[in-house]
């Protein structure tokens, strides 16, 4: 690979991580206002959140390149 490959290659990788993080973040506080108290809705909030969370960690695990030996 060029250093040029490498180089689209590493930017790709980092902006699917940023790009999951941003989806993670982006309306948590719209949710939470749209659950309000109700047990329901609180649950199926934290059961998206939890499946969000495991997205981004994928991503990041993905992403992330191994350490040197």
């Amino acid at each position: 690979m060029s250093a040029l490959d490498d180089l689209t290659a590493q930017v790709a990788q980092n902006t699917s991580v940023e790009e999951s993080a941003v989806t993670l973040i982006n309306g948590l506080a719209a949710q939470l206002a749209a659950a309000g108290t109700d047990p329901a809705k609180l649950a199926s909030l934290q059961t998206s959140l939890a499946a969000s969370a495991k997205d981004l960690a994928a991503a990041v695990a993905a992403n992330t390149a191994a350490p040197a030996a």
